[in-house]
């Protein structure tokens, strides 16, 4: 919105110099008109010249809110890497050791779609951990489902450890009675087939970003293969609020 309203200050001052200039080359309104506004005011036509030339060559505004954008998404960033790097810091008290890239935070961001135009689901926008490996399966969540969209269901911070599920539940049998027995909320809202696509990640934390009327736009995830006791501190949950407060009163630039 504020580059798009930089690009019409530009615009808007070009058009009036240029109008200007046009109206006083074809004495529109009157050269009457132009004859008593210069008068003892000779430098006007001038002053047009060098703002069509300022505003339509250099366009300042829409510079100086490129400038302006720039730096606030190089701190932004810079944030965002200082908080991640914090939770990397805490993971290394987990044992046994997380391999180099385990540990992944999430930005995930509400967005309607044809299928779900009404409620939306969760797409995820981008993702932190020091490697590649391993990658990110396709997963859009819808309100409920998942470690997110549970977090999207209670608009508040939701955190599991999924490790003894795992290690209990190895059958679909298994898994439907557990289902029956607990309700599917026991299992995050989740199919069998969904549950074994992601039994890798255990320990399992969100966090909601929120707009300035507290509604729900997205979230942060935290997660990892094993150390949810480690993880699930004071310290990791602070630094995920703090990043979603940043997060979402820049709207998502730059995550």
């Amino acid at each position: 919105m504020k580059q798009v309203m930089a690009v019409a200050l530009d615009r808007a001052a070009l058009l009036v110099a240029t109008v200007g200039l046009a109206g006083k080359a074809y004495n529109v309104p009157s050269k009457l008109f132009w004859d008593s506004l210069l008068q003892g005011h000779g430098y006007v036509p001038l002053v047009l010249l060098v703002a069509a030339g300022v505003f339509g060559a250099l366009t300042p505004f829409e510079s100086h809110q490129k400038r302006s954008v720039l730096d606030r998404n190089v701190n932004i960033r810079r944030r965002i890497l200082a908080g991640f790097g914090q939770m990397l810091e805490i993971s290394g008290n987990v044992q046994p050791p997380l391999e180099t890239g385990d540990l992944a935070m999430h930005v995930w961001r509400r967005k309607r779609t044809l299928r779900h135009p009404l409620v939306g689901v969760l797409v995820r926008v981008s993702t932190y951990r020091m490697s590649t490996y391993p990658l990110n399966q396709p997963f859009t969540p819808q309100k409920g489902v998942g470690v997110v969209g549970m977090c999207w269901q209670s608009n508040k911070e939701t955190f599991f450890d999924a490790a003894p599920l795992i290690d209990e539940l190895t059958t679909e049998a298994q898994f439907d009675a557990h289902v029956e027995q607990h309700g599917p909320e026991s299992v995050m809202n989740l199919s069998w087939r969904k549950f074994r696509a992601f039994n890798h990640r255990t320990a399992l934390l969100a966090t909601p970003i929120r707009d300035g009327r507290s509604r729900f736009i997205g979230c942060i995830s935290v997660d990892a293969s094993h150390g949810f006791e480690v993880l699930d501190c004071r310290a990791v949950r602070e630094e995920m609020t703090r990043l979603g407060l940043v997060i979402g009163q820049e709207d998502f630039e730059c995550t």
